[in-house]
């Protein structure tokens, strides 16, 4: 298992491959043959191209296996687009991440995500309206996931929480660096309510800012819809709204919001198309879903993996 995981990160590290190539990559590449078949030759072979000359292939071997010891050391679990458990929203968009680096346990495959995101600045209307959206969706059986941002992802991470929902937060950084830092807390507490960190960056990554943009294509399709609650102009939320209606997904605006100082985004969305919600109940009712749900003992024991992967926190940025 070990080794498929290293030839997993190796291929993930290969440098002029584009994502759809290294996941044709996977798939084609026989595991049975061990590391040691990853060549230079056989990856040429395999995708019917050129490498670069001065690939050095040990050396992304080298890199592969030091990924692996600092998942592995840091309790950090790596998912494969080989692998069944991979999450299946995420396999069907344009390009997904060929691997997953996360802290927790993965979206249950059968329960719908609602992505809630906007501006890291609210007004204190739209982080109150973050905080009771996602409570009552938490209440509902329904997580949310969002990017731990300060603002509005925070809070709808925090009344998911509160409405005991295993809310999912996506990264722009390694797994162990969470960021912002002052929301080290926060991740704590999601991990600790059976809820998820996830990245496709390998540990010891560091918030890049080109990442988040590439992070917010995630958000959006672990999601079955996205609401975007306060966003300006040039918001990253609107990056993800991008994505969601390139990738097939619902996309709503708050109805309270998009009309208001700071919000043109937001209502630029509603102009062209994106629906005015007012209440968790109306995603609940075009979910066909009803009530409180999916407090099942799977959660609980999700809870309890998840308390074991809070204590690695406390590494610093």
């Amino acid at each position: 298992m070990v080794d498929s995981i290293i030839i997993d990160l190796a291929i993930s590290r290969i440098p002029g491959l584009r994502g759809n190539e290294k996941i044709e990559l996977l798939e084609k590449f026989d595991y049975n043959e061990g590391l040691s078949a990853l060549t230079k030759k056989k990856i040429e072979q395999l995708l019917g191209k050129s490498l670069k000359p001065k690939l050095n292939i040990d050396e992304v071997k080298a890199g592969a296996e030091k990924d692996e010891e600092a998942a592995r050391k840091l309790g950090i679990s790596i998912v494969s687009f080989r692998e069944e458990r991979y999450p299946p929203l995420l396999r069907e968009i344009y390009d997904p991440p060929i691997l997953l680096f996360f802290r927790g346990i993965l979206p249950d495959p059968q329960r719908p995500l609602a992505a809630i995101v906007g501006t890291r600045k609210p007004s204190s209307l739209a982080a109150g309206r973050a905080f009771k959206i996602g409570k009552e969706l938490g209440e509902a059986g329904v997580p949310v996931v969002s990017g731990l941002a300060l603002g509005i992802d925070s809070m709808a991470h925090r009344g998911n929480i509160e409405g005991r929902a295993p809310t999912v937060a996506v990264l722009g950084s390694g797994p162990d660096l969470v960021y912002p830092s002052s929301n080290r807390p926060l991740a704590r507490q999601i991990l600790l309510n059976g809820g998820l960190l996830i990245s496709e960056y390998p540990p010891g990554t560091v918030p890049y800012k080109s990442n988040f943009p590439a992070r917010n294509r995630i958000i959006s399709a672990l999601a079955r819809g996205v609401l975007i609650i306060e966003a300006p102009v040039k918001s990253g939320a609107l990056i993800t709204a991008a994505f969601a209606l390139e990738q097939g997904r619902d996309l709503w605006v708050d109805g309270l919001l998009m009309s208001a100082q700071g919000s043109a985004g937001t209502g630029a969305l509603a102009e062209e198309g994106a629906r005015p919600i007012f209440t968790a109940e109306e995603i609940l009712r075009e979910w066909n879903l009803e009530g409180p749900s999916l407090q099942t003992g799977e959660q609980t024991e999700g809870q309890s993996l998840s308390a074991k992967m809070a204590e690695y926190l406390d590494i610093k940025v």
